[in-house]
């Protein structure tokens, strides 16, 4: 039997603000990823999270980048990480190479292809978030969404 209180309560705490505005948060941004995949799949054959790999490799050219950063930079399991790479590798995106001063460590770099297909979905990507991300909010209001957003990671300890 249900408990009038108990029931009354858990309504108010189901409609509190903090749990409204963040749940706003996250609808906006799961959307905002869930159309930049779709779209980047549709235009450039690649995934998301396939760009964000390419975004860090492409980021400092020269840079050695192991699998396992790839993994903690995008908070990715060793064996996702891994799948991951193993599938952009059959695509032509990336090679491994073995690490020079650690035999144990994989490096992961792009191929020419990679960094072809990463400019074009850059681009891509570029035209999603500008339509879906800026364009909606005013200019003083996105430099505002942007710097507490920013304020938030710091928060965080991940900015």
């Amino acid at each position: 039997m249900k408990t009038p209180n108990r029931d009354d309560e858990a309504a108010r705490a189901a409609r509190s603000p903090l749990v409204h505005d963040f749940g706003l948060l996250i609808k906006a941004a799961t959307r905002l990823e869930q159309r930049i995949d779709t779209v980047l799949r549709r235009q450039c054959e690649i995934s998301h999270t396939m760009f964000e790999v390419l975004i860090r490799l492409c980021r400092d050219p020269g840079e050695e980048v192991s699998q396992r950063r790839l993994a903690d930079d995008l908070t990715l399991t060793s064996s996702g990480i891994t799948r991951l790479i193993d599938r952009m590798e059959a695509a032509g995106l990336v090679r491994r190479v073995p690490a020079p001063e650690d035999r144990r460590s994989v490096l992961v770099e792009a191929t020419d292809r990679g960094r072809t297909v990463f400019l074009r979905a850059a681009a891509v990507h570029a035209e999603v978030v500008e339509k879906y991300f800026v364009t909606p909010v005013a200019p003083a209001d996105y430099r505002r969404m942007t710097g507490a957003l920013g304020e938030i990671g710091k928060a965080l300890g991940d900015a």
